[in-house]
């Protein structure tokens, strides 16, 4: 396969912490996201006042993990080029992480208007800053002002220098620039569009931002890191979140509570190419 990356995205991404890599996933999985959300909370794509009700949380996170075309884009020869020029390696799992769908904002429903965050998702107070990258699948054009990805460009750079010394709870606060305005910020929001992906730096402050459209905003989150097969306990929790089509609760309950319905163990295993399984850790990579 071609590289993704070329060296301006590489210079780009080392000096900003982030990447908008146009056009990485091809319309037919984008579309197949897309029908996937909406044909999981069972809402009427066509009628706004049916987007504001359970099973659909108040963060726009939606419960799913394991439907065919989620795991059709985690498998896809790409994306993953992409994570493997990044981390320098061919041995990556991939995280089982699942979508989001955050509707504009209704006055009935004001509870579901949420206003965005700024976020750090590792300890980036540990030194030297480990090398963790993360991503986001736009599967809407999505501008400024209608819930995408935001972040504070560079301060990955600088994110020990900037935590050092700050508590365990300030770390885990998630309107970062607001707690710290002198040391972090002002986020910028990212424009993409459907099937563009974001990828950035962990160490990076992110979030997404608050719509204020008239659309909602649908995105699939995917990050790969490097494989573990050592760890025997992980790898056999990551089968059993595919096999069961469970949530992965091993990776942090209270992150991933799941759906109380349990609308996709109602589904076989999604299918998994070659790479796919190893992606998993249901091969070997060796």
């Amino acid at each position: 396969m071609s590289p993704v990356l070329s060296e301006a995205d590489r210079a780009f991404f080392d000096q900003n912490g982030y990447l908008v890599v146009r056009q990485l996933i091809p319309p037919e999985q984008v579309d197949a996201v897309v029908d996937a959300i909406w044909n999981f909370l069972e809402f009427d794509r066509n009628d706004p006042s049916d987007w504001y009700r359970n099973p659909h949380r108040v963060n726009g996170m939606v419960e799913m993990y394991h439907d065919q075309a989620l795991w059709d884009v985690r498998q896809n020869p790409a994306l993953y080029e992409l994570f493997r020029e990044l981390f320098g390696r061919d041995d990556l799992w991939v995280y089982i992480d699942r979508a989001n769908l955050k509707p504009p904002p209704n006055e009935a429903h004001s509870e579901y208007d949420h206003h965005g965050m700024i976020h750090w998702d590792i300890d980036v107070r540990e030194t030297p800053t480990p090398f963790l990258v993360q991503g986001v699948l736009y599967l809407v054009d999505t501008k400024q002002g209608e819930g995408g990805f935001q972040c504070v460009p560079g301060l990955h750079r600088r994110a020990a220098q900037v935590s050092a010394g700050i508590s365990d709870q300030d770390l885990r606060h998630q309107q970062l620039h607001e707690r710290f305005p002198g040391q972090i910020g002002p986020p910028i929001e990212v424009e993409a569009n459907a099937g563009d992906f974001i990828i950035w730096h962990s160490a990076l402050p992110h979030g997404n931002s608050r719509n204020c459209s008239d659309n909602p905003r649908l995105a699939q989150y995917v990050r790969m890191y490097p494989a573990d097969p050592a760890d025997e306990e992980l790898r056999e929790a990551r089968i059993a979140s595919w096999r069961e089509s469970s949530h992965p609760a091993f990776q942090n309950p209270r992150a991933f509570p799941g759906d109380p319905r349990r609308k996709e163990a109602e589904s076989p295993p999604a299918r998994l190419t070659p790479l796919g399984r190893k992606l998993l850790g249901l091969d070997d990579w060796n």
